[in-house]
């Protein structure tokens, strides 16, 4: 019963374009513990002594949660379902700012990734290209590297059902284009898939191999820890285009939303909210605000 009450939850909730993986795997794990205890409603004390099995509390936070919105779904239905009061496993969380690549980081990086070995097989120069694409792009890794050939065409390329099930047309600066087109042509050829990037013998790039190159890559591009920030990672240089764009924005203020929804759709965010995090980021953008506020209270216009 428990189980088939997920199943439906979590479609509902999917119809939405939530992908819900993380949740999945709670419920299901949930459904079967209520399923011992021959429970066919949510009951808190359940709920509560499920989520405290797991080994840290960031994790029983996070699996409390999931069934705290699902209770709350199905209460709206059923009352006998009961409602686990929220803040049983909270604790602070203290997110730590991305780190954000300088230009001559990001060289360092491609100059860097092209120097892999074996010199002379496709591993430099794929990674070169497939760093050099986020960099250029703001792509998600998942989207780079599940990018097909018949993805890129007249300048742009096709970004499918990824997260959110969104599908966009990202188009591409001119140097992009001449790049990705020389990678093809040259390391594609005796591939045994239609896939863009490829690794050493022909298959199509995992994102495994991926972060398996990068702590080589990272220590050859002699990248310095900001204990204020995260340490350098790929999924940073996603950041580090999101936020050049944004500190690219025109001045007029009649502009500037146009140019955060433009960004916002370009990086494929769900809502243009999720755009406004990278303010926090960037020292020039958060001045930006700084000086917006201080006009509002001098009487001006922000």
């Amino acid at each position: 019963m428990m189980h088939e009450l997920v199943s439906r939850y979590l479609e509902i909730r999917r119809s939405g374009g939530f992908a819900l993986e993380g949740p999945e795997r709670h419920l299901a794990d949930y459904a079967g513990f209520a399923a011992s205890r021959d429970e066919t409603v949510v009951r808190a004390s359940t709920a509560i002594a499920w989520a405290a099995q797991a080994v840290s509390i960031r994790q029983r936070q996070d699996r409390f949660r999931s069934i705290v919105l699902f209770a709350r779904f199905l209460h709206g239905e059923d009352p006998r379902h009961e409602i686990p009061p929220v803040g049983v496993f909270d604790c602070p969380r203290t997110k730590r700012m991305p780190h954000i690549y300088t230009p001559d980081e990001a060289q360092r990086i491609l100059d860097a990734a092209s120097r892999l070995t074996p010199l002379g097989s496709n591993r430099g120069a794929t990674m070169r290209t497939l760093l050099a694409l986020i960099f250029a792009t703001g792509l998600r890794i998942s989207e780079a590297l599940a990018l097909s050939l018949d993805d890129f065409r007249d300048g742009s390329l096709l970004i499918r059902q990824t997260k959110f099930r969104k599908t966009r047309l990202v188009p591409l600066h001119a140097t992009a284009v001449a790049g990705l087109s020389e990678y093809i042509e040259r390391w594609r050829r005796s591939a045994g898939t239609d896939a863009v990037f490829v690794n050493i013998h022909g298959r199509r790039l995992t994102y495994k191999s991926v972060e398996a190159n990068w702590p080589e890559i990272r220590a050859m591009a002699k990248l310095q820890n900001d204990p204020t920030r995260m340490r350098p990672r790929i999924h940073d240089i996603r950041h580090t285009f999101a936020v050049r764009a944004l500190e690219a924005a025109p001045n007029p203020r009649d502009r500037i939303s146009k140019h955060m929804l433009a960004v916002s759709t370009y990086l494929g965010h769900a809502n243009v909210a999720d755009t406004y995090w990278y303010f926090h980021a960037s020292p020039t953008l958060m001045a930006g605000v700084a000086d917006a506020y201080q006009s509002l209270f001098e009487g001006g216009r922000p």
